[in-house]
């Protein structure tokens, strides 16, 4: 619930749980519990960002941006934070405005009136929007904003923000469609609960409209007590039960072989588009994001076989790093035929970016499949072990080099230019900590450690690789840094 509170995003949170759910750092019951707990921060979010003083949004606009100028490191993040905050207020108060004229059009007040009437299309709604937006905070907003300003009925806008509930657990649940079968079920359960809770109170609704009576005199306010109310009450009568829920749900999706090693897969490139540039462009891009995720997979897969070797397991990552390949050739071959069609300066540049990015991705699934795999399977071939600081050492490395191929991937869908040049900046941050990580090793080594010397190449060999992998996937970042004025020649601005 605090991370949902301080992230303003219950899908952020499901996203980061679900990486330590996938990696056996959490069991999938508590990966649950906490996913309700996001959803009522979450809810607590749109209380907070409903209550508020006139003076607020320039005071939080004024110190954000101080903030901003002058600090340094995190403390530029929390100026981020008061900015957005303060552009949250100002879009709600642009809302007001421009839903202003809507309220005496008869037209608006007809079909805001069907939708009082038809509550399961007001739901419909409500979910689509959310998914549409990705952020069910933002729809909640919306939906309370016009039963303030009394467009919305307050069953319809009651029912868009049961809705929205949906649509917001969905969001997570299309986003780890990659991610490993133990994930996926916790991701499913949540959908379930809150999917399932949200149609069963919207049909409660629809037979006892009164009921929202009880939530507060102003429909603004029932709307929104109804959001927090609702996930409370869920995540209350749920908690007790996560563990028997979970069981339950892997007895009817039980793990599959095929999860871990789904090589075959559903191209993102459309031989229709090819007259059609700027949407084959897209095409590839979300052809390299899919490679991306099962490069990811990949790194998550590969790093528990340097302490237990598993021949499936790295069959299955070995399989994997050749459909990569054919992945990387197709999208080669896709950007070749549209070059045919003729691409204009700024399309051509854009096809040259996504075919380099692919080549860098192809170098890092060759990193885990050609190098990794290869140096876990010497350890159990020679009976080798790291020493134990040695062995954290590469298990933290691997684990920062996660988090930076997560960021890319993040990057690559939302083309932000600060997480690009977060990105970026990572990578310098990687080679000074792989650099200081090889220096730790060599002072093993003075010191005679056996384990050390015993698998000392394969320790060297593998941080180089993580390295690689990371260098690779940061390449995602130069061109939206290059388009944005945020990338000198030869490094990035200061500015």
């Amino acid at each position: 619930m605090g991370a949902a509170v301080f992230l303003q995003s219950s899908t952020a949170v499901a996203v980061l749980v679900s990486n330590f759910v996938a990696k056996g750092g959490l069991a999938a019951a508590v990966g649950l519990a906490i996913l309700l707990g996001a959803d009522v921060g979450s809810a607590l979010v749109t209380q907070l960002l409903m209550v508020r003083q006139a003076f607020l949004t320039p005071l939080l606009l004024l110190v954000g941006v101080a903030i901003f100028l002058r600090g340094e490191g995190n403390a530029r993040q929390v100026g981020r934070i008061l900015i957005g905050l303060a552009l949250i207020f100002v879009s709600l108060d642009m809302i007001r405005a421009a839903t202003g004229p809507l309220v005496g059009n008869p037209s608006t007040q007809m079909v805001m009136a069907y939708l009082g009437r038809d509550l399961a299309t007001a739901f419909v709604i409500g979910g689509a929007f959310a998914w549409v937006v990705h952020s069910s905070v933002a729809a909640v907003l919306l939906f309370v904003t016009l039963a303030a300003q009394a467009v919305l009925p307050t069953t319809a806008a009651a029912a868009m923000i049961l809705g929205a509930n949906l649509g917001g657990a969905l969001i997570a649940f299309v986003l780890t469609l990659s991610a490993p079968m133990v994930t996926r079920r916790m991701v499913i359960a949540n959908l379930i609960l809150r999917g399932g809770g949200a149609i069963l109170i919207t049909l409660l609704i629809a037979a006892l409209p009164e009921l929202l009576t009880y939530l507060g005199k102003a429909p603004a306010r029932q709307a929104i007590n109804l959001h927090l109310v609702f996930n409370l009450a869920l995540a209350v009568v749920a908690l007790p039960f996560v563990g028997q829920f979970m069981t339950a749900l892997t007895a009817l999706i039980p793990d599959r072989p095929a999860d871990v090693n789904a090589v075959e897969s559903a191209t993102a490139l459309d031989l229709t588009a090819l007259n059609r540039p700027q949407r084959g462009l897209d095409c590839a891009a979300r052809e390299l994001l899919g490679m991306g995720q099962k490069i990811e997979q990949m790194l998550i897969a590969v790093e528990p076989l340097y302490d237990t070797w598993n021949a499936a397991d790295g069959k299955a990552i070995y399989e994997q790093d050749l459909a990569i390949k054919k992945m990387h050739l197709n999208v080669k071959l896709y950007l070749a035929k549209l070059g045919r069609h003729g691409l204009d300066e700024d399309l051509g540049r854009r096809s040259m970016e996504l075919a380099s990015i692919s080549s860098s991705l192809d170098s890092a699934s060759d990193a885990i499949a050609r190098v990794m795999l290869d140096l876990a399977k010497r350890l159990d071939t020679q009976d080798l072990k790291f020493s134990t600081q040695g062995r954290e050492e590469i298990h933290d490395f691997s684990d920062r080099v996660q988090s930076n191929v997560q960021l890319a991937l993040n990057v690559m869908m939302n083309q932000n230019p600060a997480e690009a040049r977060e990105l970026v900046a990572a990578k310098e941050k990687v080679r000074r900590v792989e650099q200081k990580l090889q220096r730790n090793h060599i002072g093993r080594l003075r010191e005679g450690l056996a384990e050390s010397i015993d698998t000392s190449n394969i320790h060297q060999e593998t941080l180089r690789a993580l390295k690689q992998i990371n260098t690779a996937f940061s390449m995602v970042g130069y061109p939206i840094l290059l388009k944005s004025g945020d990338l000198l020649k030869s490094r990035l601005s200061d500015t």
